[in-house]
């Protein structure tokens, strides 16, 4: 076996992968042994860091995946295709479903919503938000197409993510606003699009870099194809930025990740909801039950915030529906698990 090249994977399909070296890229296979331990995700996803072997297949110089380096974090949902027979025991002792990898290791998530057309739904960026707390990633919020809208109506519904604690980068690819700072953001990162259709991420990757946005595009349309196609995209590279302290530059990866409506809560239990709100977790621990839903107990410190005016209202509700959606599931597991 020849020395072995650490690398990244940069794309995956149908048990091979492509992984970026700094010789070249390679199409890899997985090593045999790797794939006996039975683990409830993915093996291998975009964005893993692995070493691989390198051999010659009839003239041609392909790989071998030797290692895989423990993930940091990773962007998942529940796999599409799971059924009853993928469902497992978690490691907090109740049965779920198998999680599909997105991409493994990203820096961040930076989530695109248009200030209008499309209207933004902000119920479906706290769900987006709460995904990235609970699978502890960094988190971004794009505002696009600011120059749709006046600045003020623009800071309205979208400084209190700011006053949680989130960066909000304000963006116009039509009027250059933010591009710059959305390119620093992304070079020398994985970084994984979020939003939905209509945000205008394709336009605002053209702006930042003439022809970046129509490849991501491309790319996610190929995954989407077919009906129970598994949607793993492509990372595609980034042009660096000079940084301000040298001259040098530093190359970062993005992806899009189409049909991401929400991220993988499926492992969170009703209880824990409102420890994935930054401006609610922190009062928690001053209403009187400690077992308290924030819903309809009284002297319940979240409910007082929201009546002062300390917890936006919109944020407030998306909390309630969360809770009561895990709740539901809750009791229709429990109701299951009482009929078997």
């Amino acid at each position: 076996m020849s020395d072995l090249v650490e690398g990244l994977v940069i794309k995956a399909q149908s048990g091979f992968f492509t992984v970026h070296t700094g010789e070249g890229d390679f199409t890899c296979r997985l090593r045999g042994r790797l794939k006996e331990k039975w683990r409830d995700t993915d093996l291998v996803a975009v964005g893993d860091r692995v070493r691989i072997s390198r051999v010659e297949d009839g003239g041609m110089i392909e790989g071998m995946i030797e290692e895989v380096a423990e993930r940091e974090r990773a962007l998942a949902r529940l796999a599409p295709s799971a059924g009853r027979g993928s469902r497992h025991w978690t490691r907090r002792g109740y049965l779920s479903e198998r999680e599909q990898v997105i991409i493994a290791n990203p820096d961040h998530v930076v989530f695109v919503f248009a200030c209008a057309e499309p209207e933004p739904r902000l119920r479906m960026l706290d769900r987006l938000l709460v995904g990235a707390e609970l699978q502890e990633i960094p988190a971004v919020v794009c505002a696009n197409k600011v120059d749709l809208v006046s600045e003020s109506d623009a800071h309205d519904l979208f400084d209190i993510y700011q006053e949680v604690g989130y960066r909000v980068v304000y963006t116009s690819a039509r009027a250059g606003t933010g591009v710059e700072a959305l390119h620093e953001l992304l070079a020398g990162r994985i970084s994984a699009l979020v939003g939905p259709s209509g945000a205008g991420k394709t336009s605002l990757l053209n702006a930042m870099q003439p022809g970046l946005g129509l490849r991501v595009r491309e790319v996610s349309r190929a995954t989407r194809k077919g009906r129970h196609t598994t949607v793993v995209p492509q990372l595609v590279p980034v042009n660096g930025c000079a940084s301000d302290r040298d001259d040098t530059t530093e190359q970062g990866w993005v992806a899009d990740t189409p049909g991401i409506r929400a991220l993988a809560l499926f492992d969170m239990d009703p209880e824990e909801v409102d420890a994935y709100f930054p401006d609610i977790a922190p009062l928690v621990a001053d209403c009187r039950f400690s077992d308290c839903s924030h819903t309809v107990e009284p002297a319940c410190a979240v409910k007082e915030a929201v009546e002062e005016g300390a917890v936006s209202e919109h944020r407030y509700e998306s909390y309630v529906r969360l809770r009561e959606e895990h709740q539901k599931l809750a009791d229709m597991y429990w109701w299951g698990i009482d009929e078997e």
